[in-house]
């Protein structure tokens, strides 16, 4: 992510300056946007509290827009009915000196302000009764606490072969303009990380293999973070941009929003769009309306419409980004589906792990907390395994094995009833993820695929296991396991899969990403450079200005990071 010190935006002044030439196109207050923007993010950062934020721009707003419905207001009244209770404790020290001294010490302190006004925390002292700014440190951020379950996702930046897939799924799921790419993948290099020569990634090159990583390019996957503490919503007049309450998914209604493009230059992460023209897709036609011939028909973006329509491609004049998919985490498209996104069911890697953040099952959880094991359970399972390698079925194994059997001879027999291929490396994995394992249960309320590939992993070793004795010191000797210790079945996982870093974008921002990516972080001075696959070759627009002729969405990419 490129920063400018003399820009408030984290994609620096470049982007910045687009901002607000953008702002300066529509018909309200560029200043404004760009003014509320820059002290959201010192929000986020906790060097402004919401209360002083909501006070600061209150008339402004009220005076462009005619409303102010911002999420800070609750914030601002609360502050308020604090400073009235302090400022009321304050002059009851002077009740035993009579009413004229009570009426003496209002005026000296300026009733007006210090019982209405934010700004009037500064006039209380440091005794006791101490300022309310003080009591939660000056500018402190308020706390947010995360719903019960908080959508997110984890994404391997290191399995990511740049294939562009996740963005069509996108695109198709969501009947998007071309160009309105709501998640961006690219291939970028600071000083520290480049590119492969020539511009090959390993499938073209040939070098690919089973366990290395889908792609020798640096990779970064863009979809919106979803932040817990949003200062795009922060700066929203209409509430149009909101946070749901059940699930911690940030949405837009497109009835509510305005236009005004303030969110756009709120985000820290460029993940925002606005609609310039009447949609591609008509709105009749956009995929899975309900069909009058069958009412049973899936509903997409109508199912909320006339209370929060909020999913799917946007109306003309309106902003849209990512929306972690709330049809199906709400069920509308089927009980399986919820703890899905279309971006993850089609990821060809198993890059994208989708689902509850807080809940220890999801694969999200599984794929941030435990790493090595969850890449080495996505290399085993699943349709995405090009290289041929397999895990037998338990019947399979039953069939195949007799009572007896060493290492090397069950593993010739099970290579040799597949057509795919089983040999130490897939078993040696599969008892380092045994040996690991909390074996829990996966959540059948939601979808936790990688505790259900383990759960299949195991319960297929728990049948070679009946036959061969993998505990004996041979055994572990043959599988690389030594002491068959967790540490050395760690160790084991990492000569296979890896041991990836795992960070937050623009983690010091204070936005509290619920994106989580594993693999190399870009530094300051990162900048893209093309992948290795074009986006015209996966039909996809990389810049909505190809489309359109004068006005643009603005430049997402080609840019610094």
């Amino acid at each position: 992510m490129s920063t400018d010190d003399e820009s408030f935006h984290p994609l620096g002044n470049e982007w910045e300056g687009e901002l607000e030439s953008m702002l300066d196109d529509t018909e309200y207050d560029s200043q404004l946007g760009m003014d509320m923007a820059r002290d959201a993010m010192r929000v986020t950062k906790g060097e402004l509290s919401e209360a002083e934020f909501h006070e600061k721009y209150h008339e402004d707003v009220m005076e462009e827009f005619g409303e102010d419905e911002r999420p800070t207001k609750e914030a601002y009244e609360k502050a308020q009915e604090e400073a009235k209770g302090t400022f009321s404790r304050m002059l009851d020290k002077f009740d035993g000196d009579g009413e004229q001294t009570r009426r003496e010490t209002m005026k000296k302190m300026g009733v007006g302000a210090a019982a209405v006004g934010v700004g009037a925390w500064g006039t209380v002292d440091d005794g006791p009764e101490a300022s309310v700014a003080e009591e939660g440190g000056h500018g402190a951020t308020e706390t947010h606490e995360k719903p019960d379950t908080q959508w997110g996702m984890t994404i391997d930046l290191e399995r990511c072969d740049g294939c562009l897939t996740c963005m069509t799924a996108c695109q198709e799921e969501n009947d998007l303009d071309a160009g309105v790419n709501w998640m961006y993948v690219m291939a970028w290099e600071d000083r520290n990380h480049s590119s492969p020569d020539g511009g090959q990634g390993l499938t073209d090159s040939g070098a690919y293999t089973d366990f290395n990583m889908g792609s020798d390019f640096n990779m970064l996957v863009r979809p919106c973070q979803h932040c817990t503490d949003a200062p795009c919503e922060k700066v929203c007049p209409t509430t149009a941009r909101h946070t749901r309450d059940k699930d911690g998914i940030v949405l837009t209604d497109y009835d509510v929003c305005i236009g005004c493009r303030y969110c756009q230059v709120a985000c820290p992460y460029g993940v925002n769009y606005f609609q310039w023209e009447e949609p591609e897709v008509a709105y009749e036609d956009i995929d899975g309306l309900e069909d009058p011939e069958d009412p049973d028909e899936i509903t997409h973006a109508e199912y909320e419409y006339g209370e929060r329509w909020v999913d799917s491609r946007a109306p003309r004049g309106v902003m849209s980004k990512c929306t972690f998919c709330p049809t199906m985490q709400d069920g509308k498209q089927g009980e399986e589906q919820v703890g899905t996104t279309a971006c993850e069911s089609a990821c060809p890697p198993n890059a994208i792990q989708f689902g509850d953040v807080n809940d220890e099952r999801s694969d999200s959880y599984q794929h941030r907390e435990h790493p090595v094991k969850s890449r080495a359970v996505a290399h085993l399972s699943g349709d995405h395994i090009s290289s041929g390698r397999y895990v037998p079925e338990p019947d399979t194994v039953d069939e195949t094995l007799s009572e007896g059997d060493d290492v090397e001879s069950a593993i010739e027999a099970l290579d040799a009833a597949n057509d795919s291929t089983f040999d130490v490396e897939v078993l040696s994995m599969m008892k380092a993820i045994d040996i690991i394992s909390e074996r829990l249960e996966p959540d059948d309320n939601k979808n936790s695929t990688l505790l259900q590939n383990e759960r299949t992993i195991l319960e297929s070793l728990d049948a070679i296991e009946e036959y061969v004795d993998l505990e004996s010191e041979e055994a572990l000797e043959t599988l690389r396991l030594a002491d068959g210790s967790e540490q050395e079945a760690r160790a084991q996982l990492q000569q296979y899969v890896g041991k990836p870093s795992t960070f937050n974008l623009l983690d010091d921002i204070g936005t509290n990403p619920n994106v989580t990516y594993l693999g190399a972080e870009p530094d300051s001075n990162a900048y893209q450079v093309e992948g290795p696959t074009k986006y015209e070759d996966a039909g996809l627009l990389d810049k909505r200005q190809e489309k359109l002729d004068e006005e643009t969405v603005g430049r997402v990419d080609g840019v610094s990071l």
